[in-house]
């Protein structure tokens, strides 16, 4: 075991393509009192929502304050670039919050990359908490040299339970309580096989914008994982084309098919949507599960986007174990 800051970090992965002198740096652990800060970086939210995150990280013992303009609206975002830019900024700046909590994704986060200034940060590192669209600061984040974490906003926090199993995961990972592997059902498209590596990726749409821009996701050694919402299959196929000729493919220790959702299967490619996605990556040797729990869907279960991870795949189904820091 390794000491971290607070907490301790395991390190018991086997690697890939690894380049382990380019880590990403974990926050420090989140403790009852700490504050954290909602935004609102994409697309404008319904105020019960935020009251309803606010709510549940106030019962996990935390301090919760408001950006100026979470609940701004200007078109269908959460007020104008500006707006949003700033409440970032001052948010990343904070000396004393440990966490930025996006309140929704939606879109138009793509609008702060390369906006931003990390040097404060840099000292006062956070976390920051979203999903779909907040994949574009994940990504961003990961180019700083920071861990992240993919994981439910204020609508899940509002309207599931205490005990919603993705919500304790999201708690126990950010007060540093040990989070079992993550586990899904054996899959008929499922290609077995074991690897390590760095856990990366989110929306697939969304990470797919910033292809060839410095935020791009690197390749090597990384276990991508991938959802999206609403997107038609050809569509989806014709991004993970993008990232098969562009080489990114092949250069993957694992690939982890998370839910896609809210799209009509009508068979247009000749096959479901799965089973495309496995056709494009039959002839790589790294191990492939399909429908593991993470997308627009209740059971989305937060994932460390920069961290180490092993990858196991076989008969019982998939096993991924991630690499957190945990409490002495």
């Amino acid at each position: 075991m390794l000491s971290l800051k607070k907490g301790y970090l395991c390190s018991k992965f086997r690697k890939k393509g690894m380049d382990n002198n380019n880590k990403l740096k974990f926050p420090p652990l989140v403790e009852e009192g700490d504050e954290v800060i909602i935004v609102s970086p994409s697309s404008k939210i319904d105020k019960r929502f935020v009251q309803g995150a606010k709510k549940r990280l106030q019962s996990w013992g935390l301090q919760v304050k408001r950006a100026p303009h979470v609940l701004s609206a200007y078109a269908t975002f959460a007020g104008s670039i500006e707006q949003r830019r700033k409440d970032l900024q001052e948010a990343l700046d904070d000396e004393k919050a440990k966490v930025i909590f996006c309140s929704r994704g939606g879109y138009g986060a793509v609008h702060l990359v390369g906006k931003l200034d990390f040097s404060r940060f840099r000292e006062h590192p956070k976390w920051l908490i979203g999903f779909s669209d907040i994949t574009a600061l994940h990504n961003l984040f990961q180019h700083e040299g920071f861990v992240s974490l993919h994981a439910p906003m204020a609508r899940h926090l509002t309207v599931e339970p205490a005990d919603d199993p993705a919500t304790q995961a999201l708690h126990d990972l950010l007060f540093g309580l040990p989070v079992a592997p993550y586990t899904a059902a054996p899959h008929k498209l499922n290609r077995k096989g074991s690897s390590g590596g760095t856990l990366r990726g989110g929306n697939l749409s969304v990470f797919y914008g910033l292809r060839g821009t410095p935020w791009d996701i690197p390749a090597p050694g990384t276990i991508l994982f991938i959802e999206d919402v609403g997107e038609r299959p050809h569509a989806v196929e014709r991004m993970l084309y993008n990232l098969k000729l562009g080489g990114v493919l092949e250069q993957l220790s694992g690939l982890i098919v998370g839910q896609f959702t809210e799209f009509e299967e009508r068979k247009q490619l000749g096959k479901e949507l799965y089973g495309a996605i496995a056709e494009l990556v039959k002839e790589y040797d790294y191990p492939v599960c399909f429908d593991f729990p993470v997308g627009h869907v209740t059971r989305n279960m937060p994932l460390l986007n920069g961290t180490e991870a092993e990858l196991t795949v076989g008969r019982q189904g998939a096993t991924l174990t991630i690499q957190q820091m945990v409490r002495p």
